[in-house]
């Protein structure tokens, strides 16, 4: 059998000479596809196969040559092999074939097979080393011209593929001793190309493994690689690159594809051409000259890859430097392309797909029709072009479900406005492997992506500042979002000013989109949470008649009505157990123990509001009750007794009201035998699941709409939808303890009785472990070192399994049912990371392309970049070691984040960042006071709108205005305020909007006061001394009881004493 370059799956090297055992055929789908062979024959007998009575497909000899042959297509596709040297002669009673004896013996195992799918008999002609075989070949004819007779027809009618030549001894010998016969002779390629059009669902498999193959290639190195090659200057010809991507192709586990390097080859040696010379046919060649990439200039990639003899193609066009023809051509080009794949549905012509591209063509670019490819494409399977199917004006075939294309459209020698002679010519090529469904076309190398801010270039800055001009007069041109600027010659304007000039248009944007969304009431927010149940809902007992009977008089807990039983003026009185605030026992010097109940009681400070109150207005309520008891074993026991009760009640209920509030989901719909689930194992979670057993890991499979999480344990089951998904993250370990995949959503899920949006699912890649033996170990040590590699063995393996698991459901989200969700695992960008403390601790905080993340520490922090506003640094001045981050979003009823402690290091590559990414920043020297300023601007856009917007933060501006104003640190200054008033009351209506150092003292005395569980008789007495001497005597001055209160509260709130104070203020 031939070499795998003519499409054998495997061995690849599979010769005739193997010993038979090393080849398995699969009965039941030759049984299948023989049937099938057999019933298209019949019914297209005379349209397609040329009337044929008799089919005779002759295999030629193995070649090292790269080729696709109809008989070989057909042996692969009936018998999973190809078997060179082969004559095939199909009957309608009767299957012969001439082969050696080894072919032999492997195909004895199909003849029952063969009987059992269509009646027909398989006839063996063995042929010996010496033989000739024209005994053979005269034994055939005969049966051929027998089976005429027995149909009372006086000649026969043979069909064979007449576009082959025959090659070798055998073939040539057959052919002149068929064309020297009586028979009526037809071509059936015809009938051969129909056969092979619609495929199976094995079939469409394997060509999205290939496609997988293809795009894996295209994105994880021809891609990398041109960057490198590009950005280092290297010198590097397209020979070169063409060799270096077969060899990634060959060996699929480079592009982390879990694909058997034996399944695998190329359907062509990958194409790269740049410098001018193009040539848009699949049969072009990479020639020797060197990769260009000066302004303007154009590279063309290639890529083919089968897998299991079927083949799937992509091509991509990069553009450097575009110009204004270029990135128009490359625009309506790419519209095209796109309008062909949304013409080709079942039923329609395939003349039609063509036509769409034409009329896209004519409508955005008439100039540009003579240029066009007179091809949209072709059919593609385990042949890389289908004949009979075209994409071209002229076919008017119909599409049928389950059909394979290889759409590939471009432009041919277009003209640049450029003098160079190497970029004066240039051409545009889009190829992409397309499969027919009932309902929908599948783009199988989408992940790919050819959206123009992927494939261009910025290679020269100080162009690209002048290009918009140029690029505006152009019709239909629209300036280009680069990809990536892989170096800059401009030295003449410093990066300060580039970023200066930028943010200034940022502003001007930013300020006509603020006032936009304000002026149409644009600022939702808030929290539509349900009513939680309160305790007026809790009920011990409905009827007294449900009381247990008294046993004494004392304490008793009723665990199944959540109550306590409280004796009380000889009655034992019940209470339920989430009336109760706090319990606690203590025990005097006379033995005496005492047990102290403090009750939730409406209207108290830090309780949160009752029913109570508003259904019984006039009720007195029990604040406080104490027990006395010589048994201190007894009191113990009912203090846990009524902690733990408690304890359950309350998160019983919290849990009841999370869940109240959470979104409807879809269900999930887990995957069929047709799709078999993305897995993968042993995997931790966070938020862990509740429980006191011990954690075991999970497994995460991706399923229809979904993905799922479990566990051996039946309750341990999470579902995330794809539809709830709003960011995906993967992290892989590098100098962090954990590989992770983090999952930030839309609306909150329940994972196991926490509320959250953040889901994350980690492996620890290596063990924790701390040296007490107290003794260094030499760095040299063998086990020392042998320890190190194992650990980066393992840290490497869990990382590719994860990537593994991400390109694959990457390619998953890429279909097109999945196109509005918009879906792609982010990676966080490294490089750009900043040290910050966002909540109580310090942690490395890394941009993604979407969104700010910090994925290792809890609580986690996931920011949508397109959500926020603007950014203020604060704190920034000479001498300061590090300064503050506050990010404004765009609903200004959310609270702004404030990331602190940034070393000041790093403030110009935030600049940076937040510049690339069109945020907007500000800089000034103290905290501002948000909560005020966000309240003020919505009670009165059109004060802020007038004022300004945001440029009230410009601290340079301020500055240059009035060096000398104190209010340059303010922020803005609400339009009316009024004075300072010596009224306490006039003094505490106009908050500062600067924060000072009382209000966060203010608030962390009222934090305290919410975790207070009750005060000692001590606390209440100190508390009145307290009060009775900042009220004072009656013949106290109003001055002197002031001064006291001032004293006794620290420095004074106003306005004008907190926006000069030069301290830094507190978190919030």
């Amino acid at each position: 059998m031939a070499d795998h370059r003519n499409g054998s799956t495997q061995p690849p090297n599979g010769k005739a000479s193997t010993a038979g055992s090393a080849y398995s055929i699969d009965l039941n789908a030759f049984q299948l596809r023989l049937k099938t062979f057999y019933k298209h024959w019949d019914e297209h007998k005379t349209d397609l196969w040329g009337s044929s009575d008799a089919i005779a497909i002759a295999c030629p000899p193995p070649s090292e040559d790269l080729r696709y042959l109809k008989s070989t297509a057909l042996n692969l596709w009936l018998l999973g092999f190809e078997f060179p040297e082969t004559i095939m002669v199909f009957m309608k009673k009767q299957i012969h074939i001439l082969c050696s004896p080894k072919k032999a013996s492997i195909l004895e195992s199909v003849k029952k097979s063969a009987r059992e799918a269509v009646g027909a008999d398989l006839v063996l002609h063995v042929k010996l080393k010496n033989d000739d075989g024209t005994a053979l070949m005269d034994a055939i004819f005969r049966a051929i011209r027998a089976q005429s007779t027995s149909d009372g027809r006086d000649s026969s009618s043979v069909g064979y593929i007449s576009r082959e030549a025959p090659e070798g001894k055998l073939l040539e010998a057959w052919t002149e001793k068929l064309k020297n016969t009586k028979f009526h002779l037809s071509d059936v390629a015809n009938g051969l190309s129909s056969l092979f059009a619609s495929k199976s669902n094995e079939e469409l498999t394997s060509i999205k493994r290939a496609a997988y193959l293809t795009t894996s290639v295209m994105k994880n190195f021809v891609v990398t690689k041109l960057e490198n090659v590009i950005d280092e200057e290297k010198k590097v010809s397209h020979s070169t690159l063409m060799e270096e991507t077969e060899k990634v192709i060959l060996e699929p586990s480079k592009v982390n594809c879990k694909l058997k390097a034996d399944n695998v080859d190329i359907c062509y040696p990958p194409i790269f051409q740049s410098g001018g010379e193009f040539d848009l046919r699949p049969s072009a060649v990479s020639n020797d000259e060197l990769l260009h990439y000066d302004s303007a200039s154009v590279i063309i990639c290639a890529v083919g890859a089968r897998y299991k003899s079927y083949c799937s193609n992509i091509a991509r066009t990069f553009l450097i430097d575009a110009d204004p023809l270029q990135s128009r051509a490359y625009e309506v080009l790419l519209k095209a392309h796109e309008a062909v794949i949304g013409s080709m549905k079942p039923g329609n012509k395939l003349s039609a797909a063509y036509q769409a591209a034409v009329s896209v063509v004519e409508r955005d670019a008439p100039d540009l029709v003579s240029y066009l490819t007179k091809s949209a494409g072709t059919g593609i399977g385990i042949e890389f072009r289908e004949s009979g199917l075209n994409l071209n004006a002229k076919n008017e075939q119909t599409i049928r479900e389950g059909m394979v294309f290889n759409v590939s459209l471009g432009f041919q020698n277009l003209q640049s406005e450029k003098n160079k002679s190497k970029n004066k010519q240039f051409s545009l090529l889009l190829a992409d492997t397309v499969i027919i469904n009932k309902d929908k076309t599948e783009i199988v190398t989408s992940t790919s992506s050819k959206a123009l801010k992927d494939v261009a270039y910025s290679f020269n800055e100080d162009e690209e500042e002048e290009r918009p001009s140029t690029k505006a007069d152009v019709k239909g041109a629209e300036p280009i979002m680069s990809k990536t600027t892989l170096r800059s010659d401009n030295h003449e304007i410093s990066k300060e000013e580039l970023r200066r000039q930028h943010q200034a248009e940022l502003a001007r944007q930013k300020n006509e989109e603020t006032a936009r969304r304000l002026a149409g009431g644009g600022n939702e927010g808030g929290d539509n949470r349900s009513s939680v149940r309160t305790s007026a809902e809790l009920v011990a007992y409905k009827n007294i008649n449900d009381l247990p009977p008294p046993k004494e008089m004392m304490i008793q807990i009723d665990q199944k009505n959540e109550a306590v039983l409280l004796p009380i003026n000889g009655s034992m009185v019940p209470f339920h157990v989430a009336f109760i605030r706090t319990v606690s026992s203590q025990q005097d010097t006379n033995r005496n123990c005492y047990i102290r109940i403090i009750f939730n009681v409406p209207g108290t400070p830090f309780s949160s509001n009752d029913a109570n109150s508003m259904k019984f207005p006039g009720s007195i309520y029990l604040k406080e009750a104490s027990f006395r008891s010589k048994d201190s074993r007894h009191i113990s026991e009912v203090v846990q007794s009524i902690k733990t009760l408690r304890r359950q009640v309350v998160a019983r209920e919290s849990e009841r009201a999370e869940r109240a509030t959470l979104v409807t989901q879809e269900k999930l719909q887990l995957a069929n035998n047709r799709f078999k689930p993305i897995r993968l194992s042993d995997l931790w979670i966070r938020p862990a699941f509740g429980g006191r057993g011990r954690k075991i890991p999970g497994t995460l499979e991706a399923h229809v709409n979904g993905f799922r999480y479990s566990t051996t344990r039946q309750d341990e089951r999470v579902d995330i939808m794809f539809g709830n998904i709003k960011h995906a993250f993967f992290q892989p370990a590098e100098n962090e303890m954990i590989t992770l995949l983090h999952f930030h959503l839309h609306n909150h899920i329940m994972v196991g009785n926490k509320k959250t949006k953040d889901v994350q699912f980690y492996v620890e890649v290596m063990d924790m472990v701390q040296n007490v033996g107290g003794g260094k170990r030499s760095a040299y040590d063998p086990d020392e070192l042998e320890e190190e590699q194992r650990e980066r063995d393992r840290k490497n393996k869990i990382n590719v399994e994860f990537q593994t698991f991400v390109n694959r459901v990457n390619d998953l989200w890429g279909q097109p049912q999945f196109n509005g969700l918009d879906l792609e695992f982010d990676q966080p960008l490294r490089e750009l990371g900043f040290p910050g403390v966002p909540h109580k601790s310090s942690v490395f905080i890394v941009p993604t392309s979407a969104c700010l993340v910090e994925l290792i520490e809890t609580p986690f922090l996931v920011v949508t970049l397109s959500e926020i506003e603007i950014v203020n640094l604060e704190r920034v001045g000479l001498g300061q070691k590090n300064f503050d981050m506050t990010i404004v979003f765009k609903d200004f009823k959310r609270d702004v984040l404030r990331i602190d402690s940034i070393p000041s290091t790093s403030l110009d590559g935030i600049k940076e960042w937040l510049d690339t990414t069109d945020i907007k920043y500000y800089e000034s020297r103290l905290n501002l006071n948000w909560r005020q300023i966000l309240k003020t601007i919505t009670d009165d856009p059109q004060s802020f709108i007038e004022g300004g917007g945001w440029e009230f933060l410009n601290l340079e501006a301020t500055d240059s205005e009035s060096e000398n104003s104190e209010e340059s640190d303010k922020g803005y200054e609400p339009s009316d305020v009024e004075p300072e008033s010596d009224s306490e009351d006039d003094a505490s209506d106009s908050e500062s909007l600067v924060e000072s150092e009382d209000d966060d003292e203010e608030d962390d005395s009222e934090e305290d006061s919410e975790e207070e569980k009750g005060k000692t008789w001590e606390e209440l007495e100190r508390e009145a001394s307290n009060a009775d001497r900042e009220k004072g005597n009656e013949s106290d001055s109003e001055e002197d009881r002031k001064r006291r209160k001032a004293k006794s509260f620290g420095k004074s709130r106003g306005a004008g004493l907190s926006s000069s104070m030069p301290k830094r203020s507190k978190l919030r």
